[in-house]
C-alpha cells in the first residue's frame, strides 16, 4: 500500500469533492451543452454548468453592473455578455493581427475597447451572445485562440518583454510558446463548438485524452512564466510555476525553477494567503518540458479537490512540504535539480519610451493607463495604435504591466511612428514616475467578483498621490501602488509597496511592505479604509519616509526597517500575525 501521508500532511485531501469536480468530470472533455446553449434565444447568458465551462474556452460571463438594478426594475435579466481573454504566449502580436482585433472591438463589442491585461494578453469586454462564435472564428482566422486562458488549467504563459537583448528574448519566448502548447488541453471541444470542427494548428485539438491535465483537469487555475533577470516584469511570485532564464555568454543554457507562488486570498479566511514561490533549483533546457509537466501533474494529483479556496499549488506545497513536492517532481521528470544558478531581480517596470536593441532595431514602449486602449477626448489611443499597425514592420508586445511595446522599428521608420504616437496621445512626457508604477484590475462595471472600484478609481488616486509626493518635495519618486477590486489578486496588489484590496463600495484594506524587485509580500496595515482615509495614511507615511529614510531607500524597504509594518518572511506564519 502506498503511504499517502507525510509529516506535513496527507498527499491527497479526503472528503466530499467540490462541485466543480463533478461538472468537469461530466463535461465530456469541456463540451458540456455549450453548443445548445449558444442557440438558445431566451437568455443572453449560459446556464447551469456551461456558465463555468465556457471559462475553459477563455471566456467569463459578465453583465454591466452599472445598469443591473435598473434592468431588474424593468423585469429584465441582467445584460449578459462575455469577456474573452486571448491566448498570447509571451504577449507578442503582429500588426495585421492587431488591426483585426481593433476592428472586431469597434464593431462587435459593447465598449469598443481593447484591454491589455496583467496576463500579457488582450481582452474583449462586452461581447453579446450572437457575436460570440464570430469572435472565435475571427480570432482563428488570424492565428489566435482563447483556449485555456481561464478555468482549471495552465493559463497564458508569460515571458519577460525584453526587446533589447533580442537573441536571448527570442529563445525565452520560444520556450514560453513550447510550454504553452505542451500544457494545453488536448480535447477538440474548442474546435467543435466555435470553429465547426475545423482543425487547429499546434498540439491541441487532436483527441479526447488528457495525458497531462487528466479527465478532471487541475484542482484550480495554474499560472506559468518565463522570466529573464534582472527584470521581474512578470512578477514570478504571483505564479505557480516560473522558469528563470540563466544565460551564459548571451545564450540560454537552462532555467532555475520556482514553484508555488500565488496572491489570491479570501477576506476573513486565514487559511488563505498570498505566498512567494520556492526555488527548486536549476534544470538544463532539454528537461524544461518534462519538468513543466511533472509540476503540473503533481499538482493535478495532490492538489485539494475538496476545498477550492485551498486548491492552488501554494497550498499543496505548504500541506505536503516543499521537499516532498520537489522530490515527486524529480521522480516524474526523471531528473535531479541542480543547485540554483545566481541571478538577481532589480525591477519590474517597463522602460517607457525608446530603447535601442543590440540588433540595431528600436523599440518604443507606450504607457497605457490601466491597459485600456480606447479613443478618449483629445487622446484617440485606439486609433493611434491602429495607425501605427498599418505601417509597422516589426511586432507589438503586450507587457504584464498593461503597456504596449512597438518592437523592431527600423531607423528609417522611427520618426514616423513617433509622430503618430505623439499625435494620438500615446507618448506623453508629462506622465509621472508614480503613474507609470501604478496598476489596477478591471473591477466595476464588468467583473462579477468586484467589491470596490479599481480601474475607474486608480487615475484619480494617482493624481492625489502625485500631489502628496509634490507637497513633500519628492515629485520624481515613485511608490509601487496597486489596486484590486477584490482579494483575488488580478492586479497583483500583494506584491506592491502599497497594495489596496477592495472590501466594499469605497472601502479598501491597505497593505504595506512590498519591494521594488517584487520578491516580498506586503502585510495588512489598516483595514476597511475610505478613500479619504487612504490619502490621510499615505500623506503621513510619505512625510515620515522623506524625513527619516536612508539614502535612496525605497518606500517599501523604509516601512519595514522603521517598524511601521512587520516583514512577511513566511506567508503562512507571518501574513496575519
Amino acid at each position: 500500500m502506498t503511504d499517502t501521508t507525510q509529516a506535513h500532511g496527507p498527499l491527497v485531501v479526503e472528503g466530499k469533492l467540490a462541485d466543480n469536480e463533478r461538472l468537469k468530470g461530466e463535461s465530456n472533455f469541456l463540451r458540456g451543452t455549450i453548443a445548445q446553449d449558444l442557440q438558445d434565444p431566451v437568455t443572453g447568458g449560459f446556464t447551469a454548468d456551461n456558465f463555468q465551462l465556457i471559462r475553459f474556452h477563455g471566456m467569463y460571463q459578465q453583465d454591466d453592473r452599472d445598469i443591473r438594478a435598473e434592468r431588474t426594475k424593468q423585469k429584465l435579466e441582467p445584460l449578459h455578455n462575455v469577456m474573452l481573454r486571448a491566448r498570447m504566449p509571451g504577449g507578442i502580436i503582429k500588426p495585421e493581427q492587431w488591426l483585426a482585433i481593433d476592428k472586431f472591438a469597434a464593431e462587435k463589442t459593447m465598449y469598443g475597447s481593447i484591454r491589455l491585461t496583467t496576463r500579457q494578453t488582450f481582452q474583449f469586454h462586452g461581447v453579446l451572445k450572437p457575436n460570440i462564435k464570430l469572435m472565435h472564428q475571427t480570432l482563428n482566422s488570424i492565428g489566435i485562440d482563447s483556449i485555456a486562458t481561464a478555468g482549471d488549467v495552465n493559463r497564458n504563459v508569460l515571458c519577460t518583454t525584453n526587446p533589447v537583448e533580442s537573441e536571448l528574448h527570442q529563445e525565452a519566448y520560444d520556450w514560453a510558446k513550447k510550454i504553452s502548447e505542451h500544457l494545453l488541453p488536448k480535447t477538440r471541444a474548442y474546435a467543435e463548438i466555435w470553429l465547426d470542427g475545423e482543425k487547429l494548428e499546434g498540439a491541441h485539438g487532436e483527441n479526447t485524452e488528457e495525458p497531462i491535465l487528466g479527465s478532471h483537469y487541475l484542482p484550480r487555475k495554474f499560472k506559468t512564466t518565463v522570466v529573464i533577470p534582472p527584470q521581474n516584469d512578470v512578477d514570478v511570485h504571483a505564479n505557480d510555476l516560473n522558469f528563470v532564464a540563466i544565460a551564459e555568454n548571451g545564450k540560454l543554457v537552462g532555467f532555475n525553477v520556482l514553484v508555488g507562488g500565488g496572491l489570491a486570498m479570501t477576506h476573513g479566511d486565514k487559511s488563505t494567503y498570498p505566498r512567494k514561490a520556492d526555488d527548486f533549483g536549476f534544470v538544463p533546457l532539454a528537461k524544461t518540458l518534462e519538468v513543466a509537466a511533472a509540476v503540473v501533474t503533481t499538482q493535478r494529483d495532490w492538489g485539494n479537490r475538496v476545498n477550492r479556496k485551498n486548491a492552488k499549488t501554494k497550498y499543496t506545497l505548504d500541506r505536503v512540504g516543499t521537499e516532498v513536492f520537489k522530490a515527486e517532481v524529480e521522480k516524474r521528470a526523471g531528473i535531479m535539480f541542480e543547485a540554483s544558478r545566481p541571478y538577481e531581480f532589480t525591477g519590474r517596470g517597463d522602460r517607457i519610451g525608446w530603447v535601442d536593441g543590440i540588433d540595431g532595431k528600436h523599440h518604443l514602449a507606450l504607457f497605457i493607463e490601466n491597459g485600456r486602449i480606447l479613443d478618449y477626448p483629445g487622446k484617440p489611443l485606439k486609433t493611434g495604435v491602429a495607425e501605427i499597425a498599418k505601417i509597422h514592420q516589426g511586432d507589438f508586445r503586450m507587457t504584464a504591466n498593461q503597456n504596449l511595446i512597438i518592437a523592431g522599428v527600423a531607423t528609417e521608420d522611427k520618426a514616423q511612428i513617433e509622430a503618430i504616437a505623439k499625435a494620438h496621445g500615446l507618448m506623453d512626457n508629462s506622465v509621472s514616475n508614480q503613474r507609470k508604477n501604478s496598476m489596477a484590475c478591471v473591477a466595476f462595471p464588468t467583473c462579477p467578483l468586484a467589491m470596490a472600484e479599481a480601474e475607474r478609481y486608480l487615475p484619480g488616486l494617482v493624481n492625489d498621490v502625485e500631489s502628496i509626493l509634490a507637497q513633500h518635495g519628492v515629485s520624481d519618486e515613485r511608490i509601487i501602488l496597486r489596486v484590486t477590486g477584490c482579494p483575488n489578486g488580478c492586479g497583483r496588489a500583494m506584491l506592491a509597496e502599497i497594495g489596496l484590496v477592495g472590501k466594499g463600495p469605497g472601502k479598501y484594506n491597505m497593505h504595506l511592505g512590498g519591494n521594488i524587485a517584487g520578491t516580498r509580500v506586503p502585510k495588512m496595515y489598516k483595514e476597511n479604509l475610505s478613500e479619504q482615509d487612504i490619502l490621510t495614511e499615505i500623506d503621513a507615511l510619505v512625510a515620515r519616509w522623506v524625513a527619516e529614510r536612508n539614502a535612496n531607500e525605497a518606500f517599501g524597504d523604509f516601512v519595514i526597517r522603521t517598524g511601521i509594518i512587520a516583514e512577511v518572511k513566511v506567508s503562512k506564519r507571518d501574513f496575519y500575525d
